[in-house]
């Protein structure tokens, strides 16, 4: 299902040479019920959080790819700008005659791609951007999130497999920059919250090793700043804070913390943390009732104040209020096949972006006003082949494009925003 690039590898132009050794990633594909990772072998971390000095030497337990001087990036985005014009008429194929297309390049990308994007509504919002990333080889394994960087223009990618590097870092554009490795055990949920003064990633680790079950703050390169949870070992306790599979995170510009507890294992809670990491309310109970879980396996915030929490067992969203904890109501209209497994609202706000892993469809549902939740309604669709499995994403908020992690075509795909690519042409 990884999509096919003809003889574009990393040693073919952009970037010399091959940057990543060939791995496989054996074992590391989801089971139906995306069960964890068996965890690796690493030295533990100590009891509780901790902070990692500043300066402190580390061993890696993986090679890890040489940065790429951002001198460099030019070179990848001249290419990528290259292949625009005669990537255009492939994207609008739909408004063409057949006379301008067929046999062209295009033919050739639909050849080369392993699965094509299928549109069943009437508004369409996004397109694929078929040239993201630069390179496509650079993943080696299961891609279980992805966060972007929207300050900075980055993007990272949580991947999972044996001997592979579990951290990969693009730029917005597709240009490759590093990998990392350090203390990652089976990362699942990522979310960039860099500010003016600091670039930091954080990472949710459901591994059974000895830095499984916690929550860690790394700094662009992969260093690790700070820990919650204790390592290695899962639990339910509030203080010392404890995990068991935490799916994802979401941090706001104020520090405050918003985390789902329980991708399948002890816990089904929504959390909220201070910037200092102190509890400030939670809901913490397994049942079908409101404010009651099964797998939580998404959240995030609007501008409005409230907090959408994939209910993925009970397949529905609920809304609470962000300052109180306060249950606002749920949605279960548009989930009667399949629970949302990935929720994130679009750039101006106006839709809400929810994955459907099995079903491997993205649904753009309108968000409603504040004071309201009232019914699901869905606006578009996209429904990509079986078995890509799309499991989280992620949105620029500079560009308001989507990047999506598929655990079962092993990459991630980028869409952006039609009227945007409509601009771009007419100018």
């Amino acid at each position: 299902l990884r999509q096919t690039r003809g003889s574009r590898g990393p040693g073919s132009g952009g970037l010399a040479g091959s940057l990543l050794p060939a791995a496989t990633a054996s074992g590391s594909g989801p089971a139906a019920g995306e069960h964890p990772e068996p965890g690796e072998v690493g030295h533990g971390l100590g009891e509780g959080s901790s902070r990692i000095p500043q300066g402190q030497q580390r061993q890696e337990p993986f090679s890890v790819t040489p940065t790429v001087p951002t001198s460099s990036w030019g070179s990848c985005n001249e290419a990528r700008r290259a292949r625009v014009n005669s990537t255009l008429r492939c994207q609008l194929r739909p408004l063409f005659p057949e006379s301008q297309w067929r046999g062209s390049w295009c033919g050739n990308v639909l050849r080369n791609f392993a699965f094509q994007v299928s549109w069943r509504t009437e508004e369409i919002l996004y397109r694929l951007d078929v040239d993201w990333p630069e390179y496509s080889e650079y993943f080696t394994g299961a891609t279980f999130g992805v966060a972007v960087d929207s300050l900075n223009g980055l993007v990272y990618v949580a991947q999972r497999g044996d001997n592979i590097p579990k951290v990969l870092v693009f730029t917005e554009d597709g240009c490759f920059l590093r990998a990392w490795n350090y203390t990652v055990d089976t990362p699942h949920g990522i979310f960039a919250a860099s500010t003016l003064h600091e670039q930091s990633v954080w990472i949710t680790d459901v591994g059974s090793g000895s830095y499984g079950h916690t929550i860690k703050k790394y700094n662009s390169f992969g260093d690790l700043v700070q820990v919650l949870g204790t390592p290695g070992k899962k639990g339910t306790g509030l203080n010392p804070l404890q995990f068991d599979n935490p799916a994802e995170l979401y941090v706001e510009d104020t520090g405050d913390m918003y985390i789902v507890d329980g991708d399948g294992g002890l816990n089904n809670r929504l959390i909220k943390l201070s910037q200092d990491f102190m509890m400030l309310w939670l809901h913490g109970e397994n049942g079908t009732e409101p404010a009651k879980f099964n797998i939580p396996h998404s959240v995030t915030l609007d501008s409005a104040g409230r907090v959408w929490v994939a209910d993925r067992g009970n397949k529905r969203i609920q809304v609470f209020d962000k300052d109180t904890g306060e249950w606002l109501g749920a949605w279960t209209n548009c989930f009667t096949e399949e629970g949302p497994s990935s929720v994130r609202f679009t750039l101006d706000g106006k839709y809400l972006i929810v994955a459907q892993l099995n079903l491997s469809r993205l649904l753009f549902v309108a968000a409603p006003p504040a004071g309201s939740i009232g019914d699901c309604s869905v606006i578009s669709t996209i429904q990509l082949a079986d078995q890509v499995l799309p499991h989280l994403l992620d949105v620029s908020g500079k560009t308001g494009a989507i990047f999506v992690a598929e655990i079962g075509a092993k990459q991630v795909q980028k869409y952006v925003p039609l009227n945007g690519y409509f601009l771009s042409f007419g100018s």
